[in-house]
């Protein structure tokens, strides 16, 4: 029935990659089925017959779908189906789109559409990884025009092993890097980085072990492209009209770039205005549908001028040397009442990151297909509109801010501190103010900014800055902290967040088809002197440590420790036990498994009157102490009495008093002061107490 079935193998670092085509998803123009061990991904690539009219980009979409029966669960909606994306899923895609976008036709403007669909994960084989494998691999086969094959590495980091390329599930837990690396043969076309302060050399290493993996992978796609390939479409080019170009070029040049040497956005704008009035009339009436393709024009003409200036004449729009970073400042304590915040300025990017501590029950639960089911340090970016000077409503967060709120939450993430010395769930929300370039690492300072003035001891102060590029033939040349245009314009965008001691994250955004060692090297190295610049310079200055103590807004959180048999009388039957407590003091009570309890409340009293609470519920007498209690009631037979927090023991008529007693009231009334000595319980669970023996 599969007469086109085909399987092919490859040993990739030390586990078996099957590729099965010709037998699903046959209506595709490319499809595979990946199995990487006991990880399998449908791939599938498809494209439209037509172009999108009306369009300047390439409309492509890749779409990560993560399906529960491939981790063995039942998802735990109302619906009981995958809903949108998790947060993983839209990072995983923009992981794949990175590499795979810029070997694209520059021309093309037919949408395509990459879907990986997630049928079966095994921990110890990267799905994400996987699945860049199988859109590799769907492209490539397919008949979509695209300059490929890619292959892609996980790579760790472990004291016992070194560099490991795809690490298992526990070699990741003990891992200091998560690596991930996309490759073409010669060049290396995405890095993504988490990393636990490590040196730029040991980076560098890991990239380049990584790139030569891969090159051994990309050699069995092109085996596999070799027997089933087919041949790429024609499609029609949506190149500007050469004459046109030239004519419009030679026409505003020089008006354009005077538009252009500025360092202010908002000039610039205001400069370009006329200069589009200029152009429709001298040229409209040639080029009917200029007002159409005006934007990609226009765009054309700057991206020439600016990046002739970078390479031949060393100029920046705004004037700074290719190693000269924005003028920069920094700000804390910006609002009363909020835990914590920061405000972080370079150039005409700002952000402001607020800070806010919860207690352990307020972290995040994840449902995924990862093995991460929590997390308690949590950061968001929005980016409005008003920021790049735009007139749009708000609306939910975009893959876009998506990605940069992860990339600044894993830049803190090796810095802050474990759960046993603060035991508080973190959220950062970074809310960019105005952006002309880089805002994601901008986020980062105002992050650290943040956390300290929140009075969270992080580890290290954290900066991230980014390096851009430009290249033309052999010919290449880095900036350190690109702005917007310089970003638009250039070939790369590569971030690196860190420590003075080493390297926390690493974002590169590529616009041409790949990195030479020489360039990561040196891009490596720039940014390594900016962000200790950045620590030194600007975050310390503002705000030298962390302070010592969180706001008087924020929860105060105390620890203690109780025996897990008796977790369940703390919590009570039905929780009546615990929401009890809750209720009279105010605090709030989380309880792990292991018996560590968690007390918080902006009142301190309430904190101590909680633990009062749980100790007593907890505590056990000893056989013949002495205590101190309170008569609670009285009947005829003695007196009961509370000698600790829920601790009630009878003292019978005949221990009331050495000499013997007819009535009790004739020793004690209720709400007395008693010393009693604990006799121990009877067979029943009853405390029998002794004032008796305690006078003795």
């Amino acid at each position: 029935m599969f007469e086109n079935y085909r399987v092919f193998k490859y040993e990739y670092a030390g586990r078996p990659l099957v590729v099965e085509t010709g037998k699903m998803a046959g209506l595709a123009n490319g499809s595979a089925l990946v199995r990487y061990g006991d990880t399998a991904i449908l791939a599938c690539a498809t494209a439209s017959k037509r172009p999108r009219d009306g369009i300047d980009f390439l409309p492509l979409s890749i779409d990560f779908e993560e399906r529960l029966y491939s981790v063995g669960r039942i998802p735990g909606s109302f619906l009981k189906r995958e809903g949108r994306p998790t947060e993983k899923a839209i990072l995983t895609a923009r992981v794949i789109d990175r590499p795979v976008r810029p070997l694209f036709p520059k021309d093309l403007r037919n949408d395509v559409a990459i879907t990986l669909t997630v049928l079966s994960v095994d921990h110890d084989c990267s799905p994400e990884i996987t699945g860049m494998i199988g859109a590799s691999i769907a492209l490539s086969i397919s008949d979509i025009p695209w300059n490929g094959p890619i292959g892609g590495m996980f790579v760790g980091l472990t004291e016992e092993e070194g560099i490991v390329m795809n690490p298992t599930s526990e070699q990741r837990k003990r891992s200091s890097l998560e690596l991930t690396v996309a490759a073409s043969e010669k060049k290396v076309v995405m890095i993504e980085a988490g990393a636990k302060e490590v040196a730029d050399d040991v980076m560098y290493d890991a990239i380049m072990k990584a790139h030569e993996e891969i090159k051994g992978l990309v050699a069995f796609i092109n085996s596999i492209v070799s027997e089933i390939g087919k041949p790429k479409f024609e499609y029609p080019s949506c190149e500007l009209d050469h004459d046109m170009f030239d004519k419009v070029f030679d026409f505003c040049e020089k008006d354009v770039m005077v538009a252009l040497d500025t360092d202010d956005k908002n000039v610039r704008d205001e400069r370009m205005e006329p200069i589009r009035d200029a152009i429709m009339e001298r040229f409209l009436e040639e080029y009917p549908d200029l007002e159409t393709v005006y934007p990609e024009l226009i765009y054309k003409i700057q991206k020439k001028i600016v990046r002739r200036w970078l390479l031949e004449d060393k100029k920046r729009v705004d004037g700074r040397r290719m190693d000269q970073i924005r003028p920069l400042a920094a700000e804390v304590g910006l609002f009363n009442r909020v835990h914590g915040s920061g405000m972080f300025t370079r150039g005409q990017t700002q952000v402001l990151t607020i800070a806010t501590l919860g207690t352990i029950s307020d972290e995040q639960m994840l449902d995924g297909i990862s093995e991460e089911d929590h997390k308690r340090y949590i950061h968001h970016y929005n980016m409005p509109g008003y920021s790049v000077g735009e007139a749009k409503s708000t609306r939910s967060p975009g893959r876009r801010e998506i990605g940069h709120g992860a990339l600044a939450e894993r830049a803190l993430l090796p810095v802050i501190p474990d759960e046993e010395e603060f035991p508080y769930t973190i959220r950062l929300v970074s809310e960019v103010i105005s952006s002309n370039g880089s805002t994601s690492q901008a986020s980062v300072c105002g992050s650290t900014l943040a956390l300290m003035d929140a009075g969270v001891p992080i580890k290290a102060p954290v900066a991230g800055i980014s390096c851009g590029l430009i290249t033309e033939g052999d010919r290449f040349m880095t900036m350190i902290d690109i702005q917007g245009l310089e970003d638009f314009y250039g070939d790369m965008d590569f971030k690196v967040a860190g420590t003075h001691k080493g390297i926390t994250a690493i974002q590169m955004d590529l616009k041409i088809d790949g990195l030479t060692p020489e360039i990561i090297k040196e891009a490596l190295a720039v940014t390594h002197k900016g962000r200790d610049y950045i620590i030194d310079d600007v975050i310390l200055k503002a705000i030298p440590a962390p302070r010592p103590e969180v706001s008087e807004y924020a929860p105060k959180m105390l620890t203690m420790k109780i025996p897990v048999d008796k977790i369940s009388e703390v919590i009570g039957k039905q929780g009546k036990v615990i929401q009890g407590i809750v209720a009279d003091t105010g605090a709030k009570i989380d309880i792990e498994d292991d018996g560590t309890v968690y007390i918080a409340s902006p009142d301190k009293n309430a904190i101590e009157a909680a633990k009062a609470i749980i100790d007593g519920i907890i505590f056990e007498p000893e056989v013949g102490a002495i205590y101190t209690g309170r008569v609670t009631r009285i009947i005829p037979i003695g007196a009961f009495v509370e000698f600790a927090p829920g601790k009630e023991g009878l003292v019978h008529i005949s221990k009331l008093d050495r000499k013997r007693t007819e009535k009790v009231e004739d020793v004690c009334q209720v709400g007395d002061e008693m010393k009693v000595k604990f006799l121990g319980t009877d067979e029943k669970g009853r405390m029998n107490l002794s004032r008796r023996d305690a006078l003795d």
